[in-house]
């Protein structure tokens, strides 16, 4: 019989031992005993707090209650952000667990942690985003970030802050893995919340299509595949009706669709065609727009008896042969 077995630390034990060792990750140069020892300690630490919250037994709602208090108390979670570089690869993604099972932690209608989040450390949000801009913890990062923003409270301060406009600068200057998870937020933040994100871009157009333009015509095939394709998805969506309604009266954006018709990539001008679509099938097309049409009609009737004839696609067929007709009477 062991009369020395230690009694399991608390979650204050937990956090206080996780607090006091992230500093001693960088005491003293690389190697030494000391960053040893606080190494072993943060994944002793984490894998322990990982097993409160995920743990393969009955979940203990008191302890996970008391984990997460003492991790709002601590600023725990911020520590963890700004040190998540420090540590090993496997420590990040218990790291990244952790954030995500306290995040979804629900009480009735309650979740704690956005709360918590929301009101009083947004700067964990923002500090997340940034994660972005080093290569090293970006994807584990963009993973909490993309946990956060399934909650609507989250995904507006996000939407609603300068740092917003930082997505097309982490989409076109990051590797590919990065700019693609980068991609996903941006995507995630635009179309989860519908009614809040229709109000946004209704108050903000200029702004937001001036920025998004730019990803538009990007050099790089994906982003502008995946951007034509997003802008498809936002103009088609009920809730932005209004939106679509200011996008699809603007000759610039009429004339900016006609020449991706004609890219150079196949795929690319499918999602063009998608979005023109928009813009001829309105039946109170504005004077300017009906102009163009109007004007390119010979060219554009003889262009689309001719595009993607080899599609199998039933519906876009149709869609094609909408679209000759309502050009045909203009």
């Amino acid at each position: 019989m062991n009369f020395f077995k230690t009694k399991p630390r608390t979650p204050p034990d937990l956090v206080k031992g996780l607090r006091d060792a992230l500093p001693k990750l960088e005491a003293g140069p690389p190697g030494t005993e000391t960053r040893k020892k606080a190494n072993d300690e943060v994944i002793k630490n984490l894998q322990q707090i990982k097993a409160i919250l995920l743990g393969d037994g009955e979940p203990m709602p008191e302890l996970i209650a008391q984990l997460a208090q003492e991790a709002y108390s601590t600023d725990l979670l911020l520590h963890l952000l700004v040190n998540l570089r420090r540590l090993e690869f496997e420590s990040r993604k218990d790291v990244a667990q952790i954030f995500s099972s306290l995040l979804r932690r629900q009480i009735g209608s309650r979740f704690p942690t956005v709360e918590y989040l929301t009101t009083k450390k947004p700067e964990i949000l923002f500090t997340a985003f940034k994660g972005y801009g080093d290569e090293e913890i970006a994807l584990n990062t963009g993973m909490i970030l993309r946990e956060m923003l399934r909650h609507e409270s989250l995904a507006r301060i996000l939407l609603y802050s300068d740092e917003f406009y930082q997505f097309p600068h982490y989409i076109e200057n990051t590797t590919f893995g990065i700019s693609c998870d980068a991609y996903t937020n941006l995507k995630e933040t635009l179309t989860r919340h519908k009614g809040m994100v229709a109000e946004y871009l209704d108050k903000n157009y200029d702004r937001f299509f001036s920025s998004f333009t730019t990803l538009i015509m990007s050099a790089n095939y994906v982003t502008k595949r995946q951007s034509l394709k997003l802008l498809g998805e936002i103009l088609l969506d009920r809730a932005n009706f209004n939106v679509m309604t200011k996008y699809i009266a603007n000759e610039a954006n009429l004339k900016m669709m006609m020449n991706l018709l004609r890219d150079k990539s196949k795929n690319i001008q499918f999602e063009a065609f998608h979005v023109f679509k928009v813009f001829v099938a309105n039946p109170k097309k504005p004077p300017q727009i009906e102009n163009i049409l109007r004007r390119n009609k010979e060219k554009l009737l003889q262009f689309l008896q001719n595009f993607h004839n080899d599609k199998e696609d039933e519906q876009f067929t149709d869609e094609k042969q909408f679209l000759i007709v309502q050009i045909q009477n203009l």
